[in-house]
């Protein structure tokens, strides 16, 4: 069993005018075979913790820590992180012209395994993981995420959780952009790695309606650089007929105390 803990995060970003804090003192503990969700309005602060935890340069951690099994995460590169077991799913997931979609999975593969798998058995790998998620197989040939729709660039990003399997998933507003159709289809993805039992995911969203899909153990609202509140599956359809509201107004009203 392996445990992602956040304690105390403090983190800022660089404005125009100055250093500006956005995570105000998170906690969060995720381990092995469970699935979090973090819900909360815009601006809020999820996607910052995303990236924070992932190592992305613009975002300056002030204080706390982040660990993963014990090990400092904020002490390691990116892809250092990578390696030890994390991995990011973007809310926008970037073009890369001309590196393929083969070459790209086998590249990153190679890194964080410490060796190149071995062709014939990946190639397989490869093709079933499109497989699985609906995408046309020669999306393998193209420029990675070049040209791809919303759908499609969601659908990638499951391939390489399945193929790259780290320990931790963050997912940031995966279902954003998707149809229907999409949205099931990226979700079972999700389910199938959170099926082998090992696994933790982090679950950034704005809506329940993945949640219908993908069911959390637990469920944090996230408001104004904190967790405002936990629960289950219960708290997600509260926050489905009631808003955000009461949360915000909470926090704004404690911001001027």
């Amino acid at each position: 069993m392996s445990t992602l803990e956040i304690r105390d995060l403090h983190v800022s970003v660089n404005t125009e005018s100055g250093p500006k804090e956005i995570l105000k003192g998170v906690d969060l503990t995720i381990r092995s075979g469970e699935v979090h969700a973090i819900m909360g309005p815009n601006g809020s602060g999820k996607s910052t913790l995303a990236y924070s935890i992932a190592g992305h340069p613009k975002y300056q951690v002030t204080s706390g820590t982040v660990t993963m099994d014990g090990e400092d995460l904020l002490a390691m590169s990116v892809d250092e992180r990578a390696r030890a077991g994390l991995f990011l799913a973007m809310q926008y997931p970037v073009e890369v012209p001309g590196v393929s979609v083969a070459n790209f999975l086998r590249t990153a593969k190679t890194a964080i395994d410490g060796e190149a798998p071995k062709l014939r058995t990946w190639v397989k790998d490869v093709n079933g993981a499109m497989d699985r998620v609906q995408m046309d197989r020669e999306f393998a040939n193209r420029s990675v995420n070049e040209g791809f729709s919303g759908g499609e660039k969601k659908r990638h990003e499951v391939v390489q959780l399945e193929l790259l399997n780290p320990r931790f998933a963050i997912l940031d507003e995966t279902d954003s952009g998707l149809d229907i159709d999409a949205l099931r289809i990226v979700s079972e993805g999700v389910n199938r790695f959170s099926a082998q039992g090992d696994r933790g995911v982090l679950l950034i969203t704005h809506y329940t309606r993945i949640l219908r899909y993908i069911k959390p153990d637990f469920v944090h609202v996230f408001v104004n650089g904190r967790v405002a509140e936990q629960g289950g599956q219960e708290l997600a359809e509260r926050l489905e007929a009631e808003g955000y509201d009461k949360y915000v107004r909470a926090a704004n009203a404690a911001a001027t105390v």
